[in-house]
């Protein structure tokens, strides 16, 4: 009988650990959309690759970039893709996995290089200032063509939890991607 209630217990405990990811109490949940999205074209960036490469910098609604000052305003999330590897001058329609290949339709995980995030992160911001960065190591973007020229972004993240064990994000954004210079 008791190893019926550890198997119980067991049981219920994985379960726990798969559920979606939520931030904790005091930042609300992860979002599951975001509601501002902005693409940023570097061209042909590193030497050693012959790829176009963009990013993208996704907003919740609470949260917002200011353009002039380059900060972000606000309480939210912002998801960010630093480096995005694609075959002609604009990101197409498709699946995007990420990868260090740097091949077209990939994207870098989230990395710590020298302190700093680069590649597939998650930053939480309240009241103007940075509480929290969480590197995003795998997932995909699946990217689609809506109508009157709008895109549909579908992504899904993974990250090591505070427990240690694998975590699943998915969020999407709907809309017209802004040009960021």
């Amino acid at each position: 009988m008791k190893n019926h209630y550890l198997i119980l217990a067991a049981i219920a405990l994985v379960t726990m650990a798969c559920r979606p990811v939520s931030s904790g109490s005091s930042r609300g949940s992860i979002p599951r959309e975001y509601h501002t999205a902005y693409i940023q074209s570097y061209g042909r960036c590193y030497d050693s690759v012959p790829y176009n490469v963009v990013s993208l910098d996704l907003y919740s609604d609470k949260l917002s970039l200011d353009d002039s000052a380059n900060v972000m305003t606000g309480t939210g999330y912002n998801l960010y893709l630093s480096d995005i590897f694609i075959a002609g001058s604009t990101l197409e329609p498709g699946t995007y996995r990420s990868s260090e290949s740097a091949e077209p339709f990939t994207f870098l995980p989230g990395r710590d290089f020298e302190g700093t995030p680069n590649g597939l992160y998650l930053l939480y911001v309240e009241e103007n200032k940075l509480q929290s960065i969480q590197l995003l190591d795998s997932g995909t973007l699946v990217v689609k063509d809506t109508t009157n020229n709008l895109l549909d972004l579908q992504f899904t993240l993974y990250f090591r939890n505070s427990y240690g064990g694998r975590a699943t994000y998915r969020t999407h954004f709907q809309g017209e991607l802004q040009e960021k210079q």
